[in-house]
């Protein structure tokens, strides 16, 4: 019997998928638990247009991000900051700084898509990833100054 799981079933598959499985298995656990339903002709429409709807957001968050990319990697940022001796800064500068910093040039990012290992804390030209989408990574050009 053919049917389409409303819930992950160990064993079986995942939550959406279409399985084969015995008459039996499917008229006594399955269906009477509610964890699957028949794969009749609308629940196979709905579950393709529920797929071309979910591949479609995928394309636009992509090409989104792509934009952002081009966005953030043609902005440069430039960060004042005070140190004591040594060239130190007396704070760090944090994912968060650069979210705000980007913020007031116009680019709206999350600070926990900005990959910084460590805090920076000495004056220079820095590369900084941002992570827009699983597969696109921006880079930001920061510099620290006085």
């Amino acid at each position: 019997m053919k049917l389409v799981l409303l819930a992950d079933v160990k064993g079986q598959g995942k939550k959406g998928q279409l399985i084969d499985v015995s008459d039996g298995y499917a008229r006594n656990y399955l269906l009477p638990r509610k964890l699957a339903v028949e794969a009749g002709a609308q629940v196979l429409n709905e579950m393709k247009s529920k797929e071309e709807a979910r591949k479609h957001q995928e394309a636009v968050d992509l090409e989104n991000a792509q934009k952002l990319k081009e966005k953030i990697e043609s902005t440069q940022l430039v960060i004042k900051a005070a140190s004591g001796e040594g060239q130190k800064l007396y704070g760090a500068i944090t994912s968060k700084d650069l979210a705000e910093k980007l913020a007031e040039a116009g680019i709206e990012v999350d600070k926990k898509k900005i990959v910084l290992n460590d805090p920076i804390k000495a004056y220079g030209n820095y590369t900084v990833d941002v992570k827009l989408h699983p597969t696109v990574v921006g880079k930001i050009n920061l510099i620290v100054t006085q």
